[in-house]
């Protein structure tokens, strides 16, 4: 490509150098043109040519006629490289954040004002994420993946704002219940952290997992995987679970047992209405330590015509001028 590209701009600057030549040969021959007594011979014109003040002026038509050609040709071989469309190339390397956060939000009857609470508050951090990945699973009597983790905060925003729009019940069949009724119960949290668990990929990559799981605990019949159970399997594959628990304190019993599962992944369990917020939940997961993920390197090409634009019309602008200056 560059060989055919330099090929080209020595023939388009070969023909526009041959035709500035013949144009100032015309020109010269055509200026003399006139009346029939401008080619009438001179006697003694030797001596006219001898003169000093003649001499300076052929010298300076001369070098006018030599700068017009030598300006003519600089413009032209100008405007053949930007034809030819200069190039360079950059390579980028993109740099990733390795913390992913699922939300897991129990969506049955009890739970949807702290479901659309918690959804609220991360459409108003979405701005302050930098490279975080983000991902929505709901569960009821059966978990849905809404989204997987990603950082297209853009398409984050869309989905989180579908979700929360659905919890004020519009709908016929509201979006929250599509998918999450296809069990036997509700509120089956084992299943749900398991599944929650279980969206994380890339588990051989040096990551920072955190689950924000919001339930009441009140289990509605029989799961296929204990609390404890997806509680252990969170931690074999190092996913940290911070559970919101809307009636924290309120049964003792039901309190104890999400704080152990999750204390138990190296969480905690808070209160909606404690001190600690969602936000604050958020802000706890971006201290953890995360490393810079390198991504694949990408050579990015960009056309780099600027330098010779100027040249091109510095040349143009100094050709009028000389020419003009010649014919005065």
């Amino acid at each position: 490509m560059a060989l055919a590209n330099g090929w080209l701009i020595l023939v388009v600057a070969g023909v526009l150098v041959a035709a500035i030549v013949v144009g100032v040969l015309l020109g010269l021959r055509g200026g003399g043109r006139g009346d029939v007594h401008d080619h009438a011979r001179i006697a003694r014109a030797e001596r006219l040519r001898a003169l000093p003040s003649f001499r300076r002026a052929l010298n300076r038509r001369v070098l006018g006629l030599s700068g017009i050609l030598a300006i003519g040709v600089v413009a032209m071989l100008a405007a053949g490289v930007v034809a030819a469309r200069p190039m360079s190339s950059q390579t980028i390397q993109p740099v990733n954040t390795s913390r992913d956060i699922m939300l897991c939000l129990d969506v049955s009857g009890s739970m949807s004002e702290v479901d659309v609470e918690v959804l609220t508050v991360f459409e108003e951090l979405l701005d302050d994420f930098e490279g975080e990945r983000i991902g929505l699973t709901i569960f009821n009597s059966s978990p849905v993946q809404i989204f997987p983790l990603t950082d297209d905060y853009g398409f984050i925003r869309g989905h989180l704002q579908s979700i929360r729009e659905s919890f004020d019940y519009l709908d016929e069949i509201p979006e929250h219940w599509v998918g999450t009724l296809n069990g036997n119960g509700a509120s089956l949290i084992g299943d749900g952290l398991a599944a929650c668990t279980m969206a994380f990929d890339h588990p051989d990559d040096d990551r920072s997992r955190s689950i924000i799981f919001a339930t009441d605990n009140e289990i509605n019949g029989a799961s296929i995987v204990t609390l404890d159970e997806a509680s252990a399997y969170a931690k074999s594959v190092g996913v940290r679970v911070f559970a919101l628990n809307p009636v924290q304190g309120k049964d003792a019993e039901v309190s104890a047992e999400l704080a152990r599962a999750a204390e138990a992944t190296g969480g905690a369990a808070y209160g909606l209405r404690d001190t600690t917020t969602v936000s604050d939940i958020v802000t706890q997961v971006q201290e953890q330590e995360a490393t810079e993920l390198q991504g694949q390197a990408q050579v990015v090409w960009t056309d780099t015509p600027d330098l010779w634009i100027v040249v091109l019309l510095i040349g143009m602008l100094s050709f009028v001028v000389v020419l003009w200056r010649v014919k005065l």
